[in-house]
């Protein structure tokens, strides 16, 4: 048995194991449907995968967005999940990475994410003041929303950031 990490897309053949993620590594938040309905629309979202022993153990999805009065390509990453089991061994933080390189490489200039300051900042994430999210955030999400330009020469810009209908749900953008 080895515990080498491979991350790659995925293909329809792996749904049923990452929709088994995201309950145990979830307890308390269903995001079962938002995952469903990213995954049937290829063209919005990059689904990756992270697998050890050919059992997924961890998968992300980075939803193709806009800015509102720019032409910057915007992603928007999240939901991310990692078998309770595997947690806490850096298959997260890898899967992660190997988005943020294929965005670069597709000439995505910007990834935002809602999600915890602390994780985040440690993968290069700073927190967001210029691109408001398509809902207002509670206060005491403040230092939430991030985000991480892919290229070091471009200035930042300000606007709303434009997310796909499935990502136009208030609920996933309140407690």
């Amino acid at each position: 048995m080895s515990d080498e990490l491979e991350i790659r897309e995925s293909v329809q053949a792996d749904t049923a194991a990452i929709e088994s993620l995201y309950p145990k590594a979830f307890t308390d938040e269903d995001l079962l449907p938002l995952v469903r309905d990213l995954l049937q629309v290829v063209a919005v979202a990059m689904s990756l995968v992270g697998m050890i022993d050919l059992q997924i153990v961890g998968h992300a999805i980075f939803t193709k967005c806009g800015v509102v009065g720019s032409s910057i390509k915007a992603a928007l990453l999240g939901p991310l999940a990692v078998a309770p089991a595997w947690q806490r061994r850096g298959i997260r933080s890898a899967i992660v990475r190997a988005g943020i390189q294929r965005l670069k490489d597709e000439d995505v200039d910007l990834i935002c994410v809602l999600g915890d300051p602390s994780y985040y900042g440690r993968l290069g994430f700073v927190p967001e003041t210029l691109i408001k999210p398509p809902f207002r955030l509670p206060a005491e999400w403040s230092g939430a929303w991030q985000s991480q330009y892919l290229d070091d020469t471009m200035a930042p810009c300000t606007g709303r950031l434009t997310v796909p209908p499935q990502w136009l749900q208030p609920a996933l953008w309140a407690p």
